[in-house]
């Protein structure tokens, strides 16, 4: 089964090409490293903030590239642009 870590979180104007530029690099960077990353989805809500949706095809191919996180100096370049940032996990029940 599908499972999605959605992340939400609010960036400075200013920074978020920068941030772009190191979410892709993050994304190459686990999808060499991990198999299993189906989609990611960046969308910007009514209110200015962001949802980051990274669908995996397992629960085990998601929890080792969370497991070896720290091993992606990309993680924390990506991360320090951004605020008010939680994470959520979820596993897809129904998908049309």
């Amino acid at each position: 089964m599908s499972v999605v870590r959605t992340h939400h979180y609010s960036v400075d104007p200013a920074d978020f090409d920068e941030l772009l530029v190191r979410r892709a690099a993050l994304i190459t960077a686990i999808r060499a490293a991990h198999s299993g990353l189906a989609e990611v989805r960046l969308t910007r809500l009514e209110d200015g903030t962001y949802t980051d949706a990274w669908r995996w095809d397992s629960a085990e191919q998601f929890g080792a590239a969370l497991a070896a996180l720290p091993d992606f100096p990309q993680a924390p370049a990506a991360m320090s642009l951004l605020t008010d940032a939680t994470a959520v996990n979820g596993e897809i029940v129904d998908q049309r």
